[in-house]
Order: C-alpha cells, then structure tokens, then sequence
C-alpha cells in the first residue's frame, strides 16, 4: 500500500468492516475479461458467503477460473471544502483475494443462508421452500489475504 498512514492493521477493525458493510464487490475473470457483480454476504471464520442462482455469467465463470478478489467498505462520506482540490471521502475499505468454492450441499446451504438472513433481518428461524433451495446455489470464499485502509480519520 502506497499510502502506509492509511493502512489497517488491526485485524478486529477489519474483521468489524466486513461484519458492518452491507454489499461486497466480486471481482472475477472470464478469459481475459474482468467481470464484477455486487452482492449481499456474510462474513464468517475468514471466509465471505453469498447467495446465487445456479446459472448464469456469475456461475460460468466462477467454474472456469474460482480465484477472485473482493471489496467493501463502510461509513462513507464525501468531504466538501471550499478550496478546490481539496475535497475528499472519508470510509473504511477492506480488499481482499481468495479462492471460491460452489456450495451445493443442503444443510451447508441452509447453515450459509441462515447466517446471511440473520445479518440482515436480525432474527431466526427460517423456512426455505424446497423449490428455493433446491434451485439456490452458495458461493462460499476462502479468503486468502485481505488489506484494510482508511481515510478521513
């Protein structure tokens, strides 16, 4: 990292960065080709768990080549100043690589969905219909290094 003042160290902020932020961006290549989506996830034991269905461009390249790399941030704001130049954004980012592994697997599927609902609902239990899970597909990734940096604080 260029900027070495901006840089997390901290593993637990990192950890609290993960946990917090809402939408995680999924880096991907497909040939040569980069190809990003934004998702909703969980953050658990060093790894990140999404959702999917079980087709479509998302899949098929993740079949073809699983490394990827990953990003969110929270607490965002832009800072206005008067002098040009001069504005900036203050947030909380992590970036990260890791390796993606298709999760087909029933009880693993409802143990990942479990965990993403409860991030987002703030309650349990749940009740998938069959149909839903059976079509429902968990992208599960071993992260493999992770940076965090900060700006504005």
């Amino acid at each position: 990292m260029r900027r070495k003042d901006k840089e997390i160290l901290d593993n637990q902020l990192i950890e609290r960065i993960l946990n917090e932020a809402e939408v995680i961006r999924l880096s991907m290549v497909n040939g040569n080709e980069p190809y990003l989506v934004a998702m909703n996830y969980v953050y658990s034991a060093g790894s990140l768990y999404m959702h999917s269905a079980k087709e479509g461009r998302k899949i098929e390249v993740l079949k073809k080549n699983c490394k990827v790399a990953f990003q969110t941030e929270i607490d965002v704001k832009i800072v206005l100043k008067e002098q040009s130049c001069s504005c900036g954004t203050r947030y909380m980012s992590v970036f990260g690589k890791g390796t993606a592994f298709l999760i087909e697997e029933e009880e693993e599927k409802k143990q990942a969905l479990n965990a993403i609902m409860v991030k987002y609902t703030g309650r349990l239990p749940f009740d998938y219909p069959v149909n839903s899970l059976k079509n429902t597909l968990i992208i599960k990734v071993q992260i493999e290094s992770i940076t965090g940096k900060k700006s504005g604080y």
